[in-house]
């Protein structure tokens, strides 16, 4: 891994801090569920367990404000029905911002629902959900997050599946102003999230474990222009190319299944201001 910077908040002050790890131990703080998290193999590999006492979360040791966010997720294997694992970036209090991917387990044979949303100055109901196009507890995938002033970019193993623009321009909010630490946890949620409620944990299949691997996290110095002169390596190749959009294209039309923006049910008013906008992408 190259060099690394994140922009923190210290007391309203913008600091620069540079340092080059990709190690759990070095890059992030177990928070909570005793032995359930566990971090290992020399720092780089971690598990979150769920049984019937307790779930595990872990959050990063820093914040950050713009850049792109990749983790490596191994979900948990079999019947993972009412369970939940989420990975997300937040900041804190009742006007927080977030950017979610929530993993909403399922029935052995059944698809993961991945479920997305972005909230801003406390307000969420973004959401978008999808099918993988893979089984996602074989092996280790790609999850990440690109986050620019202009925009918010969701891909899976380099594939976007989601684009989030900046519509400041017509009075919606976008987060841009606070910094967010990445959180991660395993818990049960067995009142809503496997068919709405309907189907229950079921214990004797726990513990319930999920994996991660290979964090790395890359500035955006170009987004703040004080910080343009500094000698560090950023990833210029965040914007979609042709290809990309292709691709985005192909997992909205064959694997999304909830769109917020065409709920018509869920906003007889109508739709949100920015699902007005047409797509740049």
């Amino acid at each position: 891994m190259g060099f690394s910077c994140v922009f923190v908040l210290v007391i309203s002050c913008l600091m620069v801090v540079v340092g080059s790890s990709n190690n759990f131990y070095s890059d992030f703080d177990l928070t909570w569920g005793d032995h359930r998290a566990k971090i290992f193999n020399g720092g780089h590999l971690l598990s979150l367990s769920l049984d019937k006492v307790s779930g595990s979360g872990f959050q990063s040791k820093k914040e950050y404000l713009f850049g792109r966010i990749d983790m490596q997720l191994k979900l948990v294997a079999g019947n993972s029905a009412g369970t939940v694992t989420a990975y997300y970036l937040s900041s804190q209090g009742a006007s927080h911002d977030e950017i979610d991917f929530e993993f909403l387990g399922n029935l052995s044979g059944d698809p993961y629902i991945l479920h997305t949303n972005v909230f801003t100055q406390g307000k969420g109901n973004r959401e978008q959900q999808f099918y993988l196009w893979f089984d996602p507890t074989k092996n280790f995938h790609t999850y990440s997050i690109i986050w620019k002033p202009q925009h918010i970019i969701f891909l899976v193993d380099k594939i976007p599946i989601r684009v989030f623009k900046n519509a400041e321009s017509i009075g919606v909010p976008f987060p841009k102003k606070q910094p967010m630490r990445i959180y991660s946890s395993l818990w049960n949620a067995d009142d809503w999230a496997t068919r709405g409620g309907l189907v229950k944990t079921d214990w004797t299949k726990a513990p319930f474990t999920a994996y991660y691997r290979n964090f790395n996290a890359m500035p955006c110095t170009s987004c703040w222009p004080k910080y343009k002169s500094l000698s560090l390596q950023t990833n210029n190749k965040d914007e979609l190319d042709a290809n990309s959009r292709r691709r985005l294209r192909w997992v909205q039309k064959y694997f999304m299944i909830y769109n917020y923006c065409t709920d018509l049910k869920r906003f007889p008013q109508g739709i949100p201001s920015e699902c007005r906008q047409r797509s740049r992408f």
